[in-house]
């Protein structure tokens, strides 16, 4: 604990999961978009349409089978008023998390934080892996 940090930030040393409920670590671009969706109180048949595009496009983008080009994208997240970097990343402007009126458990929310931060390492390592591979095949063809 530092000088300048309360002894309450002290003492919250776990994130809450509520703190980015629709970001990259937490959903994916179909999650974003399906809840954008609900939010604006549409149904994928509506969306579809207003959109121009068939029924099963939306349901491949929220079941994160493809992605929109980029002018279905900006129109999308004007029809759902959201921001286009929200519906990628889950960052700026976009739905309020979803309320639960069921408390979690400490314990609970204990074992969700883990196992989401063990998502992000499993994601870093991956990418370093990526990294390192690629980083081999260069010194391979070199030879």
């Amino acid at each position: 604990m530092t000088q300048d940090q309360p002894a309450s930030d002290a003492m919250n040393t776990q994130p809450d999961l509520e703190e980015n409920w629709y970001g990259p670590d937490t959903a994916t671009f179909g999650d974003r978009v399906a809840a954008a969706r609900e939010a604006a109180g549409m149904s994928q048949k509506q969306l579809a349409r207003r959109l121009g595009v068939k029924i099963g496009t939306v349901r491949g983008w929220e079941d994160d089978l493809s992605e929109p080009r980029a002018n279905k994208l900006s129109m999308m997240a004007g029809l759902l008023n959201v921001s286009i970097i929200w519906l990628l990343t889950g960052e700026g402007e976009g739905v309020a998390a979803p309320v639960d009126e069921t408390p979690i458990a400490p314990d609970i929310n204990a074992l969700l934080v883990e196992i989401r931060d063990l998502k992000t390492q499993i994601g870093a390592a991956a990418d370093r892996l990526g990294r390192l591979e690629k980083s081999l095949r260069t010194k391979l063809k070199g030879e």
